[in-house]
């Protein structure tokens, strides 16, 4: 009995610390002491939610910012990273003139952004991760951006629109196609927190479908509901198909990012 005490004496005094579970895997609530004890010796992962603010249809302006960050959370514990803090101001578009919104001009947003993941290298990241929450122009200039940091300091970035690489697994769960606080949207963010959602103020009048290429441009857009599809994607507010799409949302975006990483390692780069 004696000697079975000392062995786990022994195995206990051992384990290292990084047995021991982090305070936090949020980089603003984490303190500098902690974060150098695990980055990026044993995290090297980092999660960059990204999104801006307009109107979302029924639920809040800041649904972009909302949606991103808490998929990090959901996700981060498994692919063991840390979380930036969500860089809410972004590159709003057609819908700057709503009430609440806020348009951050590229010329502004490029370098602000540039600097943020030269800053997230600096702390030893090498899995650069953006969750990008908000479409448009800004996908265009986060994409450009870190592939040239990437090339440039020898990291690695990944950009990911959840809500379009997650496009089958709306049509899984809902049968139809989503679209801007459409179906998709909403659902997500009700799973989140449903006091966002107000659906005592919808009317399906909100919606219109976005136009097809080359057909008409309206500035601002006529609606805060803009759907994918003529006739799809109206919010349907069900608690239980909003909840079975956030876990397979995250599930499908966790999985593209570990086999991202898992085949960064494979080729040594």
């Amino acid at each position: 009995m004696k000697k079975l005490f000392f062995i786990s004496l022994i195995i206990l005094l051992s384990t290292p610390l990084f047995s021991q579970e982090l305070s936090t895997r949020e980089m603003d609530r984490i303190n500098w002491m902690e974060f150098a004890d695990f980055v990026p010796e044993k995290i090297n992962t980092v999660l960059l939610p990204t999104g801006t603010l307009e109107p979302h249809g029924v639920v809040n302006n800041g649904a972009d910012n909302t949606a991103p960050f808490a998929m990090a959370k959901d996700i981060a514990d498994e692919l063991n990273a840390m979380i930036a803090p969500t860089l809410n101001y972004g590159i709003t578009g057609s819908m700057a003139a709503y009430p609440g919104a806020f348009q951050i001009t590229e010329e502004a947003y490029t370098p602000f952004i540039r600097d943020i993941l030269k800053g997230l290298a600096k702390n030893g990241f090498k899995n650069i991760i953006i969750l990008n929450g908000h479409g448009g122009g800004q996908t265009a200039v986060l994409q450009k951006v870190a592939g040239e940091i990437a090339n440039e300091l020898g990291v690695r970035t990944l950009v990911i629109n959840w809500w379009s690489y997650a496009s089958d697994v709306t049509m899984e769960v809902f049968k139809e196609d989503g679209g801007h606080a459409g179906l998709n949207e909403t659902a997500y963010i009700q799973a989140i927190d449903p006091t966002l959602v107000h659906k005592e103020k919808y009317n399906p009048d909100m919606a219109t479908a976005y136009p097809k290429t080359g057909t008409y441009s309206a500035v601002p857009f006529p609606s805060s509901i803009g759907l994918y599809q003529e006739g799809q994607g109206y919010p349907n507010f069900d608690e239980a198909q909003a909840k079975e799409y956030f876990q397979k949302v995250n599930a499908k975006v966790a999985t593209l990012i570990k086999e991202t990483i898992r085949k960064w390692d494979m080729a040594g780069l």
